[in-house]
C-alpha cells in the first residue's frame, strides 16, 4: 500500500478508525492537497470535548498541508441526525441555530488556520444549498440513488427501529442530505474526503456513492474512532455535565481540572490525540511511572488548554491548580461565581449556591454532597445542609467547593 505522511501520522496517533479506500485515498494525498471536510450540526451555541477528535485531526490534516472545511449544518440541523440517537431531537427554531453556530464557529479559532491561500481553512454552512432545495427536483435527482432497502440496514436508522423507538420520516431524510452536502462540497470546493465519527460512517459511504454517481469522481470516506475511556464512560461526559469548549461554558480552569483527572491508562492516547507534542516525547511521558505519572496529566491538560484556549490562559488554570492545590491558597484566578446582594438579604442556602455556582447539577446533588462532607466552604467541610450564606460571610473571600479538585469564589456583583 503507498505510503503517506498525514495517513501515517493519523494512524500513529489514533485517529483512523475506517477508510473507503486507503490505497487510492494514499495515492491522492502523495499527489497534492486535498480539500476535506467535517461537519458539525448547530444543536448548542457550543461544542464539546466529544468533538475535539474530528478538530483535531483537521488541524493534523492542515498541518500535512491539505485544506479543511468546516461545514455548519444550518440546513441539516433542521432535521437533526439520527445516529446514535435514541429520539428525536428539539426543534430549533431559525434564530436558535444561528446564534448556536456564530458560537460553535467561535470554537475554532485556535485549532484552524483560516484564510483565502492554500490549506487555509473554509467556513461554510450547508443552509446555503439546502434552503435552496425544491422537494420534487430533489426527490427526481437524488432519490433514485437510494433504496429504502439499504438505508433500513444503516446503523442510524436499524439501532433506533431495533430498540422500537420512533424514526420520523424527517430523520429517515437526513443520511440523503448529508449525501448532498459532499456532492455540493465536491462541485463547489473541489472537496474529495469526507472525515468524521464512526457513527457516521454509514452516512459517509452514502455520499462516496452519491458524489461517484453523479460526477463520477473518486471520493473517499474516513472515520475516526468511538472515544471512551479506559474505563469505558463516554468521552467528554463528566457527573456535572458536558466538557464545553466555550469558555461561557466552561472556564479554562475547569477545562485544564477536566484534563488533569485523566485516568492513568488513557495518558498516552490522549497525548497523541488531543496535543501537537511530537510522538518521541508523548512515548516518554506514557512510561511515567508513580507520582510522576501526575506530571504527564499536568503537561496533558496544559497542552490541550492552550490550544483551545491560548498559552497565557493554560499557564495561568496549570497555576492556580499549583496555587490551590500545594498551598491551600484560594488563588483569586479560581472560575467566579457571582451573586446578587438582594438574594443575601435572607441568606441563600449553601445547597442552592453550590448548585447555582455549576459545583453540583442540581439542589439534590448539593444536599447528597454536604450528606457525604464533600461541599467545603473557604476549605472547612461542610456539614448542615440548612447553613445559609449571608452578606456577614464576606468580610474574607468566600470559596466553595465540592471535593478536593472543584472550586468557585463566591463574589457580590
Amino acid at each position: 500500500m503507498p505510503s503517506n505522511d498525514f495517513l501515517d501520522e493519523a494512524r500513529a496517533r489514533g485517529f483512523i478508525h475506517q477508510c473507503t479506500d486507503e490505497p487510492a485515498l494514499a495515492t491522492a494525498l502523495n499527489a497534492g492537497p486535498v480539500t476535506f471536510y467535517i461537519g458539525f450540526d448547530c444543536t448548542a451555541d457550543s461544542l464539546h470535548v466529544g468533538s475535539l477528535v474530528p478538530i483535531m485531526l483537521m488541524r493534523l490534516a492542515q498541518r500535512h498541508g491539505h485544506r479543511p472545511v468546516a461545514l455548519m449544518g444550518g440546513g441539516t440541523t433542521k432535521i437533526g441526525d439520527p445516529s446514535g440517537k435514541d429520539e428525536s431531537r428539539q426543534m430549533l427554531t431559525e434564530a436558535a441555530i444561528a446564534a448556536n453556530m456564530a458560537g460553535i464557529q467561535r470554537n475554532f479559532a485556535n485549532y484552524l488556520r483560516f484564510g483565502d491561500a492554500g490549506a487555509d481553512a473554509l467556513m461554510a454552512n450547508n443552509a446555503d444549498w439546502l434552503d435552496e432545495l425544491g422537494y420534487i427536483a430533489l426527490l427526481r435527482e437524488i432519490g433514485p440513488h437510494f433504496t429504502v432497502n439499504r438505508m433500513l440496514t444503516m446503523d442510524s436508522v436499524r439501532l433506533r427501529l431495533d430498540r422500537e423507538q420512533p424514526l420520523t420520516f424527517l430523520e429517515f431524510n437526513y443520511m440523503i442530505l448529508q449525501s448532498y452536502d459532499f456532492f455540493e462540497l465536491h462541485r463547489r470546493h473541489g472537496v474529495t474526503l469526507q472525515m468524521g465519527g464512526s457513527d457516521q460512517w454509514g452516512n459517509i459511504v452514502s455520499g462516496v456513492d452519491l458524489v461517484r454517481r453523479l460526477s463520477g469522481a473518486g471520493v473517499f470516506g474516513l472515520t475516526t474512532p468511538l472515544m471512551t475511556t479506559a474505563s469505558g464512560a463516554k468521552m467528554g461526559k463528566t457527573a456535572k455535565g458536558a466538557v464545553w469548549l466555550s469558555p461561557d461554558r466552561l472556564s479554562p480552569y475547569d477545562f485544564w481540572q477536566f484534563w488533569r483527572n485523566t485516568e492513568d491508562a488513557d495518558i498516552g492516547r490522549f497525548l497523541r490525540l488531543f496535543t501537537d507534542l511530537p510522538l518521541p516525547e508523548i512515548v516518554r511521558l506514557e512510561s511515567l511511572g508513580g507520582a510522576e505519572i501526575n506530571e504527564a496529566k499536568k503537561i496533558l491538560a496544559t497542552e490541550a488548554t492552550a490550544l483551545l484556549h491560548g498559552r497565557q490562559a493554560a499557564t495561568q488554570a496549570a497555576e492556580t491548580a499549583r496555587a490551590t492545590f500545594e498551598e491551600g491558597a484560594a488563588a483569586e484566578s479560581l472560575p467566579t461565581y457571582l451573586i446578587a446582594a438582594r438574594d443575601l438579604a435572607d441568606g441563600i442556602p449553601l445547597y442552592r449556591l453550590l448548585a447555582l455556582s455549576g459545583l453540583a447539577a442540581s439542589n439534590g446533588e448539593a444536599r447528597r454532597l454536604i450528606a457525604g462532607r464533600g461541599a467545603r466552604l473557604n476549605d472547612d467541610i461542610v456539614t448542615d445542609e440548612t447553613r445559609l450564606l449571608t452578606a456577614a460571610d464576606f468580610t474574607t473571600t468566600v470559596k466553595l467547593s465540592a471535593g478536593k479538585k472543584h472550586h468557585r469564589l463566591i463574589k457580590i456583583a
